[in-house]
């Protein structure tokens, strides 16, 4: 690699160990992963018959990634002895326990590794996004600190408004629903009728059903399952209207789409954790749930471990602000200890305005990260555009991290040569979420 992290020159990033990889190993193989309707994502790659070890370690990563990446509850893979050491790892009390026992709360089924003798069609999700102007629509984006809520009446944002409130905090899943309700009412007493519905949250859905959410952080397991599955649904046929719910990641996307007028679109955000959407070829969402901060980026096995899911290199601890603190301590900033990760992240950014070189080369080697990390999401989501959003990617920090993240994109990778990496415009900042979402 001619660009190597400063603070982190361990860094082992994926893709350039899987392109060396495939160009010597012998054997074709596949990696079948199936999620809700049939919906099933095929990977091709080879293994090396030489290297049952070396194999499975790759392979293991890729399972890892195109789970989180794509989602899915079924993996299947073409090689016997790969799948029982998958089975192995993926189940309870095994290496990637954290990883099966969520996918089976996702998709309400158990998680399997299995052999396939055929390679199984590939089947991919498209739903429409973004363009439906026409009529009345509500847009509801719903924030761990606010909420808001747009009246969109042909492409025209007629109301909006902004409300505080505390979802985090609050067991009790009726305090949701009315607010989300009473939001919903205000903007359509706005207009004179309800055509649609869109909404822009936090979490992971699938078919409108609430999986997985931060929102909703307190409600007990059985009041989640009896009154927050549903709840976008059931507002919705109380206003007699068709829903669609999406991610938030998956909506800046759309509204970066919206801006642009173009498709083929990765919004990332770097802020407490990675998030990202994505807009497809298409101009559509794929349905993929684009977990990205768990999705490996680092071979390194002296990377630093992610306490939720107990892996190492994942994307969290890059992409963040714990990759802002890690790589500052690595410097010898100097933060304080009994300082938030928040306010860590600040004290680095003002190092960084101040003329820190320190500081600076933080933010140059989080671009690093990003420009050897992008080839591999590349793989996944083909890239026209690659907009950076989140609190990590503000101010002269965020200008650093885009001119370094080009740089090696133009060095190292020519293939992703014309491909836009950019940090939002004025143009881009006035697609609020919520209008956005109303065009869903």
């Amino acid at each position: 690699m001619k660009h190597i992290p400063i603070y982190d020159p361990g860094f082992m990033p994926i893709y350039p160990a899987y392109t060396a990889w495939m160009r010597t190993a012998d054997t074709p193989f596949f990696i079948a992963v199936e999620r809700e309707n049939g919906y099933t994502y095929v990977h091709r790659m080879r293994t090396d018959s030489r290297d049952f070890e070396g194999s499975y370690r790759l392979v293991e990563r890729l399972v890892k990634a195109l789970i989180w990446l794509a989602g899915g509850f079924r993996v299947g893979v073409s090689d016997e002895r790969i799948a029982a050491r998958l089975r192995a790892d993926y189940t309870a009390g095994g290496a990637r326990g954290f990883d099966s026992d969520f996918m089976a709360g996702v998709y309400g089924r158990p998680f399997e590794a299995v052999y396939l003798k055929d390679e199984p069609t590939a089947k991919e999700s498209h739903k429409k996004a973004g363009g439906a102007a026409k009529g009345c629509r509500i847009g509801f984006d719903a924030g761990g600190s606010d909420r808001k809520v747009s009246a969109v009446i042909d492409g025209k944002c007629v109301y909006s408004e902004e409300v505080v409130w505390h979802p985090k905090l609050n067991a009790d899943p009726q305090y949701h629903y009315d607010g989300i309700k009473a939001a919903m009412l205000t903007a359509a007493a706005k207009m004179p009728r309800v055509d649609a519905v869109g909404v822009s949250s936090a979490g992971i859905y699938v078919d409108n059903e609430v999986k997985v959410a931060s929102l909703f952080l307190k409600v007990p397991k059985d009041a989640f399952d009896k009154k927050v599955r549903t709840m976008y649904i059931d507002i919705a046929k109380e206003l007699d209207a068709p829903l669609t719910v999406a991610n938030d990641g998956d909506v800046s996307a759309l509204a970066g789409a919206t801006a642009l007028g173009d498709h083929s679109v990765l919004g990332l955000a770097f802020g407490t954790s990675e998030a990202a959407g994505y807009i497809d070829g298409q101009g559509g969402l794929n349905g993929y749930l684009s977990e990205l901060a768990f999705v490996p980026a680092d071979l390194n096995p002296g990377a630093m471990r992610d306490e939720w899911s107990g892996d190492l290199g994942c994307g969290v601890k890059y992409f963040s602000q714990d990759g802002v603190i890690k790589l500052a301590e690595a410097a010898g900033i100097a933060l304080a200890q009994e300082a938030s990760p928040a306010e860590k992240l600040k004290s680095v950014q003002a190092l960084c305005e101040a003329g820190d070189k320190r500081a600076a080369r933080v933010f140059a080697d989080i671009g690093v990260y990003l420009g050897h990390t992008l080839p591999f999401y590349a793989m996944f989501y083909p890239l026209k555009h690659v907009i950076l959003y989140g609190r990590v990617n503000s101010g002269r920090g965020g200008d650093l991290i885009l001119e370094y993240a080009k740089k090696v994109v133009a060095d190292e990778y020519p293939h992703l040569k014309d491909v836009n990496i950019m940090l939002p415009d004025e143009t881009l900042r006035r697609v609020g979420q919520a209008v956005a979402a109303a065009s869903l």
